[in-house]
């Protein structure tokens, strides 16, 4: 008998909510459960040309943790495409301004870059506290062990 390998097509994938807390939690450990959860490497019937992840709620993404001298070593860049604007920020300044990036921004380098990737990352939402939206139906939350 023949074993036949069943890739998914498209319209049969089912998204369901994911929630992950972030607090206490590094950002490169929150950031890389989200993407396997957004590219769906965690389903048995993973497809790699089909978007069918499910979507991921990320929250108290102002509490995560930084080890190291990361605070004030680590910069990010940001170019605006006009001659000598290249501007650059502190990891703390961003943690103090707009937290939901620092999940954001590893998550995307951590997705395909290419057309499924945009439409993979529109499948992450970032709070900075607890509070999100309730039209979210939760179905899994998802705790990371503790790290010391």
């Amino acid at each position: 008998m023949m074993k036949i390998t069943k890739f998914l097509k498209p319209y049969e994938v089912n998204k369901k909510w994911v929630l992950i807390d972030a607090e206490g939690k590094s950002i490169g450990r929150v950031a890389a459960l989200a993407a396997s959860i957004l590219r769906g490497k965690n389903k048995p019937n993973f497809t790699p040309n089909v978007n069918m992840g499910d979507n991921v709620i990320v929250i108290n993404a102002s509490k995560v943790k930084v080890t190291g001298r990361k605070l004030t070593d680590k910069i990010y860049y940001k170019h605006t495409g006009y001659v000598g604007n290249m501007q650059s920020y502190m990891l703390r300044d961003i943690l103090q301004r707009k937290p939901e990036f620092l999940i954001t921004h590893a998550v995307r380098l951590m997705l395909p870059k290419n057309r499924l990737g945009r439409k993979m990352i529109k499948g992450l939402k970032v709070y900075s506290d607890a509070n999100f939206p309730k039209e979210f139906k939760v179905e899994r939350t998802i705790t990371l062990s503790k790290e010391e």
